[in-house]
Formats: structure tokens, C-alpha cells, sequence
């Protein structure tokens, strides 16, 4: 007896572990597998134009109206170049990602399908696990801070200031622990109908829902503009190149999103051409929208002066312009719609991808017959964000879950790497896994020191020490595989050191919950 459950568990164990450590095969002939895949019940209605909205949509929030000018309040008008060290650093991982987008078949998944394909399975399930508990808890986040809005928008009728009650919109907290919110559970139904109805009409929402934004956004701009003094943009650091790099890594969050295109690979028109564009094109236009607001709201406002909670709303209600702040609150309702909607809309494409591989039941991987849309999924996700939003208080829980994101991102940029290590041309294999292991340590142990050394005031000496130590460890890896195979994107070193150095600062700097930005 004792024999027969000592085999039965032996048996167990090896086959679980068998079962963790394979791998999906990647295919040969991308297009090939772009073929047989479109039969699973989706259907190909996005464009590049619906794919750059999809991660503006997704980007832009309530953030480029509130982390602007909050975390200018730290770095001045140097913020400005805080969003753009962060751009760049998003950009470079956003290479990966389109560089992946190109290599893989058009079929869901995003960074899960990517861990699967290049390391195993139960490293792509822990990276699912974790970008879950993110994306669930975001989802409430913003449906609660949606609500919000929605009331302070309801509440510029006279007739209903100050007359509705706390518990519909704000959130009431009873017994401590929990919180009643009404209006969050309510939104999300509709969102979660409309996703359910089709991509075609989700897309249109999402598109009409963003130029609104993105018009809002150039209008609060321009009007800006006129109300610029050049006198306050001196001095541009007030507090030192430090408290600039430290905005960075908050608002390096603010960019969050545009990775949502990598999981509409399977309704994409020309994934291969479009999925790339997509990811670049909305990430250049988002930077670009950042730099905008925060000259113009560094320029109107000495940044010593800047409000907390709606800094740029402020600003133009100190110079009379109270009709943009108004515009400002619509602005932001557009936004965390959109932000919500491609939220939930990758949750239920993350479903059907393992419940296409099996490691989820069967019904997440049903696809409805007329509508070619997951469900099933779908109301999954929606049930959970709506559980989620009408009881708790999930705000403080959501500021420490942009760990989830780095981890993937970082693991994205791992991907690249190990895919190009299991390449094969006509002269072989490319140098030894254990060069790669030294140089991709040295890489990541280089950043966690740079960060702890950015943390507790070292001198910028041992940063930089740490800095070049890395670059030199990527550029030896590097050459020493560049005679040998091509490699489209080279910088993804410099993408892991720093999301590295991202993660050992987040849960100290940020005080932002990703989902916001």
C-alpha cells in the first residue's frame, strides 16, 4: 500500500514538472499559423489607426492631468524631462515588444504566449498569475475613480450639488474594512456589455472616447499656451538632477498601456505590419501629449504654487479660465473609460489564450458564434472588477501592484533574449548560454545596485560605475553574437537594467496606482 502511494505520488511529481518545464513551439512560418488560427472565432476588425488608439486609450487617463503636475511639484519644470527619460525607456521596451509581435503567429496572448514560447509553461502561468492580480484590482481601481468623476461631472448641475449621497459615487466606508460604491458596479456592467457585444463596437467607443480625450488634451494645451510666463521655467531643476530621475520613475508608469496591443494580435487586419506600429506609434504620441501638459503647466504656475489633488484644474482656475477646468473633469471621465475598457478587453484575451492551452477550463477558451467575441471571459473578468469595486476599497491595495507590470516587461525583454539565444542559422548555435547567464546577471545586478545607490544618496559616481559596468556587460554580448545572427532591436540590456532600476524604487516613490496614468 505504502508502495503504490509512494509510486502514485513519484508519478505525480514527474509528470507535473514535465508538464512545467515545456515549452510552445514557435512556429516556422508565422503566416502559416496566422491561417489556421482565424478559425477560432474571432474576427480581424482593427486597423493601425484602431490599434494606436487602443494604446493611447489605454495609456491616457485621469494621470496626464493630475501626476504632471504633482510630481512637478518635486522636479519643477524638469519634469519635463522626466517624462521623456521614462518615453525613452518605455520606448525601448516597446521595441521588444513589436520585435516579439513580428516573430510570433497573430493568436492572443501577449507577454503569457511570449514566457510560454521562450521559457516554459509554469513561468508564462506566474507571469499570467501576476499581471491578473494587477489588471483585476486596476480595474476596480479605476471603475471607483470613474464613478468618482462621473458624480463630480453630475455635480456641476445645480440641481444635484452637494445632493448626492457619498455611498453612489465617492465610496462610504461601513465596518472599516469595506466600502459601498454604487455607481463603479454600474459602469462596468455597460462596459462589460459593450465588450461583449463585438470588437467592432468596443473599437468604436474606445476611438470616439479617445479623440475626445486627445482633443481635450491639445485644447487644454493650446489655451495654455497664452497663459505661459517663460520667468517660471527658470530654474528648470530647483531641486537637482535627482528629483528628476526620481519623477521618472514615477511617472514612467504614466506610459502603461501600450503593451495592450500586443493582445489584439488576433483581430488585427495585418498583424504584422499593424501590431508594431500600434505599439510605437501610440507610445510616441503619449509622450509627446505628456511634454505638452507639463510645459504648459510648469509655464502657467510657479511649480512651488501647484495644487495636489488637480494641479492642472487649478492652474487655469487661478487664471480664470474655470470653463477648461471643466473640460479638464470630462477629459478625465473620457479617459478612465478608455483606460477601463482596454483594461477589461485584454483581461478576457489573457483568458482565451490558457484556456485555448489548457491550463484554464474549456469554457474560457469558447468563443460566441455570431458575436466572435470570449464571453464567457468576459463577464468573468467584468464579475470580478464589479465584486471588487462595489465592496472594497482597492485604492490602497492598487498602489503596490505596479511591481506586477515591471516583472512583465522584464520578462518580455528576457524573452527577446532567450528567443534570439534558441536561433539557429547556417552556422550554428551563437556563443554559450553561460556567457549569456555572466553577462545578464552582470546586466541586472548592475541596476538593483544603481538603485540602491540612487535610494540612499550615494554619490553619482558609484551610479554611473554601476551604469557603464552594464552597458559594457550588453555591449560584449552583444558583439559577440552580432557577426553571427542579426538582431533588430540591441538595446534590450539597456531595458532590463532599467526595469530593474524601476523596481527597486516603485514601491517607494510611486504613489500612484498604474492604472490611473
Amino acid at each position: 500500500m505504502t508502495s503504490s502511494h509512494s509510486s502514485s505520488t513519484s508519478s505525480f511529481f514527474s509528470h507535473f514538472c514535465s508538464s512545467a518545464l515545456r515549452s510552445k513551439p514557435l512556429p516556422r512560418d508565422v503566416n502559416a499559423a496566422v491561417v489556421t488560427s482565424s478559425g477560432d472565432g474571432l474576427v480581424r476588425r482593427l486597423g493601425v489607426f484602431d490599434l494606436i488608439l487602443l494604446g493611447i486609450g489605454a495609456s491616457i487617463g485621469a494621470g496626464i492631468f493630475v501626476v504632471t503636475g504633482t510630481v512637478a511639484r518635486d522636479a519643477g519644470p524638469g519634469v519635463t524631462i522626466s517624462f521623456i527619460v521614462a518615453g525613452a525607456c518605455c520606448v525601448l521596451n516597446a521595441l521588444c515588444y513589436a520585435e516579439l509581435a513580428t516573430r510570433f503567429p497573430a493568436v492572443v496572448g501577449g507577454a503569457y504566449l511570449y514566457t510560454y514560447s521562450a521559457f516554459n509553461e509554469l513561468t508564462a502561468f506566474l507571469v499570467f498569475a501576476q499581471l491578473m492580480l494587477d489588471y483585476h484590482i486596476g480595474a476596480a481601481s479605476i471603475a471607483r475613480s470613474l464613478a468618482s468623476y462621473v458624480v463630480t461631472v453630475l455635480e456641476l448641475i445645480p440641481l444635484l450639488k452637494h445632493n448626492i449621497p457619498s455611498w453612489v459615487g465617492h465610496g462610504e466606508e461601513v465596518f472599516g474594512a469595506l466600502s459601498i460604491n454604487i455607481l463603479a458596479p454600474i459602469l462596468l456592467v455597460l462596459l462589460t456589455v459593450v465588450l461583449c457585444r463585438g470588437v467592432g463596437e468596443s473599437s468604436i467607443l474606445n476611438s470616439i472616447m479617445t479623440v475626445t480625450k486627445i482633443l481635450i488634451v491639445l485644447f487644454v494645451i493650446i489655451v495654455g499656451t497664452f497663459e505661459v510666463d517663460v520667468s517660471n521655467w527658470t530654474p528648470f531643476a530647483p531641486n537637482g538632477f535627482k528629483s528628476i530621475l526620481t519623477g521618472a520613475t514615477v511617472v514612467f508608469f504614466s506610459y502603461v498601456g501600450f503593451d495592450a496591443v500586443a493582445n489584439s494580435a488576433e483581430e488585427s487586419k495585418r498583424p504584422q505590419r499593424d501590431l508594431p506600429l500600434g505599439i510605437i506609434g501610440s507610445l510616441v504620441v503619449c509622450i509627446a501629449l505628456y511634454i505638452g501638459v507639463c510645459l504648459v503647466i510648469t509655464g502657467m504656475v510657479p511649480y512651488q504654487y501647484l495644487g495636489e489633488d488637480a494641479p492642472l484644474a487649478e492652474a487655469f482656475t487661478s487664471k480664470g479660465l474655470k470653463y477648461v477646468s471643466v473640460l479638464i473633469s470630462f477629459g478625465a471621465v473620457a479617459g478612465l473609460t478608455t483606460t477601463l475598457l482596454v483594461g477589461l478587453y485584454v483581461q478576457s484575451r489573457l483568458y482565451l489564450g490558457l484556456g485555448r492551452d489548457g491550463l484554464l477550463p474549456v469554457i474560457f477558451a469558447k468563443v460566441h458564434p455570431t458575436q466572435h467575441t470570449p464571453v464567457h471571459s468576459q463577464v468573468w473578468v467584468g464579475l470580478v472588477a464589479i465584486i471588487l469595486s462595489g465592496i472594497l476599497n482597492v485604492h490602497m491595495l492598487s498602489r503596490i501592484l505596479s511591481v506586477g507590470t515591471l516583472t512583465g516587461y522584464s520578462v518580455v525583454s528576457a524573452c527577446v533574449v532567450s528567443l534570439r539565444w534558441n536561433d539557429k542559422t547556417s552556422s550554428g548555435r551563437i556563443s554559450s548560454r553561460t556567457e549569456g547567464i555572466i553577462c545578464l546577471s552582470t546586466i541586472a545586478c548592475c541596476g538593483f545596485a544603481a538603485g540602491v545607490f540612487f535610494r540612499f544618496g550615494a554619490s553619482f559616481v558609484f551610479i554611473i560605475l554601476a551604469t557603464v559596468i552594464a552597458i559594457f556587460s550588453g555591449a560584449a554580448l552583444y558583439l559577440r553574437q552580432v557577426s553571427k545572427i542579426h538582431f533588430q532591436n540591441p538595446n534590450h540590456p539597456v531595458q532590463m537594467l532599467q526595469n530593474t532600476f524601476n523596481m527597486k524604487h516603485e514601491s517607494n516613490t510611486c504613489p500612484f496606482t498604474i492604472r490611473y496614468s
